[in-house]
């Protein structure tokens, strides 16, 4: 093993002398980069959804990301740099406990290194994936004081998430940061902390910087691909650069923590931005019962949907993070008091007297029929079961009439008095000031948006409709069949689940023949996470599919 990694130390020195080197020349590489031979290649796929008209923005410039940090990051030297490459890669919050524990790095050295390969990966035009809006310029310092906290204080206990850098996607805000949802009309949306923010820190996160997003949380154009953002760029999926999508709206999120940019990641979903972007990501997202996190200070669409989420690489990593957000917030009126004491346990234990339903349309699928057969030798119980066909008409409009009403009370209560906008019609008329940079496919989403005409009453009918048709059909699924839990394959009856307040958690599952993740999700009962996170511990530790994409090693 030390022969092994001083090889690798001098074949990593004789190739590379400083990563401020390695910055130099990328920079000089990115500034040359001409996006016309990749979307020419992406103009040959099958899928049309990957036939992108940008991959940068207008609002993007080289290195402007870590404007200000360079000094920092080239402090950390190459061979260093390179050693922590076996400590940090795809390891799990509690292995990077113990690495700092046990002497062999420190919080500062962990969030250099990802600065680091940010930086590394972005400045590369074979590699970029523009999964980072922005970067904290305040991390590296943060994460001096708590490696001096945690020297002063040897005997304390810390929660796990103390000194792990998370990214947070582009719609929750930070203070000191611009929160964007992607576009540019929130660019100088400089506001307080949202709520799990503040529990972030105060538990001793590092806030490593914003996660790149479908902008407006994929509500704002009708041919917008997944992922695009005016602000950020299109979103790019590291295990198929220029083949496969990365799923959204949290596509930075996905990106980001597959490509090992950061400790930990949180997305936020209406309806499967979280099981989505983990799925194509070969991440594990766990989407929570709406009104077990605070939505308070999150970029809105839906008051009834919206939740945030971990988006990680292991489900004991989504158990740190969960329970880190959790608590309960008297402004968020989804909360109940329950979720004060909401907080997840991680065990791995066999699944007995555990029933699992496997839709019917599902178990033609080779990965799909793989896993019931390693959830079946795990003890659970497979129940097979016909999906009911449901129509969900008017759903979109909900979210439509909800955003118009709740963006607006975001702009009032949680936005900065910088941005110049206080409403959907106000937004619509910003964008078509500079439509080749603000709306390069268009806003026919906002455009429908502001063409709404849909009373309050009216509007909460519509929304018990939906919501009493999804629960009445999901609950008479589960009661007829006896199902603790339900499986579907990647983001597959999201919107159902949505609808009728089902958690999801998603865990991958594997790789189709060109690569492509492929994941497993698992959906329970409203406040049942612990249920999805035993289900899930369990199926993950038996197939372990999670690998690193080639590379990014």
């Amino acid at each position: 093993m030390a022969g092994n990694l001083i090889v690798r130390q001098l074949l990593a020195v004789a190739s590379l002398m400083t990563l401020s080197l390695a910055h130099g020349q990328a920079a000089d590489d990115m500034s040359r980069y001409d996006q016309a031979t990749d979307l020419a290649c992406l103009a040959e796929l099958e899928n049309e959804r990957m036939h992108y008209k940008l991959l940068r923005s207008g609002m993007q410039a080289p290195g402007a990301l870590w404007a200000g940090l360079d000094a920092e990051i080239d402090g950390l030297p190459e061979n260093r740099y390179r050693e922590l490459e076996s400590l940090v890669l795809e390891s799990n919050v509690e292995s990077l406990q113990q690495s700092v524990v046990s002497g062999d790095m420190s919080y500062e050295e962990l969030t250099l290194f990802y600065l680091a390969r940010i930086r590394e990966s972005e400045n590369d035009p074979a590699r970029y994936l523009n999964a980072v809006i922005s970067l904290n310029p305040a991390a590296v310092n943060r994460a001096r004081e708590l490696d001096a906290e945690r020297l002063a204080n040897p005997d304390s206990e810390w929660d796990p998430v103390f000194g792990m850098p998370v990214l947070l996607k582009d719609n929750i805000n930070v203070a000191g940061m611009p929160t964007t949802a992607g576009a540019v009309a929130l660019q100088n949306n400089l506001a307080g902390n949202a709520f799990i923010t503040e529990r972030l820190l105060e538990k001793g996160a590092i806030i490593l910087g914003k996660a790149n997003l479908s902008e407006w949380a994929y509500f704002f154009c009708d041919d917008c691909p997944s992922g695009w953002s005016a602000m950020g760029g299109q979103t790019l999926n590291p295990y198929g650069r220029l083949q496969f999508g990365t799923g959204g709206s949290s596509s930075g999120s996905g990106a980001s923590m597959a490509a090992n940019y950061a400790a930990l990641a949180i997305g936020s979903e209406t309806s499967g931005s979280i099981l989505s972007p983990s799925s194509a990501n070969s991440l594990v997202g766990l989407k929570p019962t709406t009104g077990s996190l605070s939505r308070s200070g999150v970029v809105p669409i839906s008051a009834t949907l919206d939740t945030t989420g971990p988006m990680v690489r292991s489900v004991a990593d989504a158990v740190v993070l969960f329970n880190a957000m959790a608590g309960y917030d008297e402004d968020d009126t989804a909360m109940p008091l329950i979720s004060d004491d909401l907080q997840l346990v991680y065990r791995d234990e066999p699944l007995a007297e555990v029933r699992l339903g496997a839709p019917e349309s599902f178990v033609d699928n080779e990965f799909f029929t793989g896993a019931l057969r390693v959830l079946s030798a795990a003890e659970a119980a497979i129940v097979e079961i016909t999906l009911p066909e449901l129509d969900f008409d008017g759903f979109g409009t909900l979210l439509g009439r909800e955003m118009v009403r709740d963006l607006a009370l975001y702009l009032r209560n949680h936005a900065s008095p910088m941005v110049m906008i206080d409403s959907v019609d106000e937004l619509q008329a910003f964008n078509q000031q500079r439509p080749d940079i603000r709306m390069p496919y268009g806003q026919a989403e906002v455009d429908r948006m502001a063409e709404l005409d849909v009373s309050a009453d009216a509007l909460e009918e519509l929304r018990d409709n939906l919501q009493s048709t999804a629960r009445a059909a999901m609950e008479a699924l589960f009661a007829s069949n006896g199902l603790d839990v339900m499986l579907t394959l990647n983001n597959r009856n999201a919107g159902f689940a949505a609808l009728a307040n089902y958690p999801a958690l998603t865990v991958p599952m594997g790789y189709q023949e060109n690569g492509r993740p492929v994941g497993l999700t698992f959906i329970a009962p409203p406040f049942q996470e612990q249920l999805l996170i035993d289900v899930g511990a369990r199926f993950e530790s038996l197939t372990r599919a999670r690998r690193l994409p080639a590379g990014y090693e």
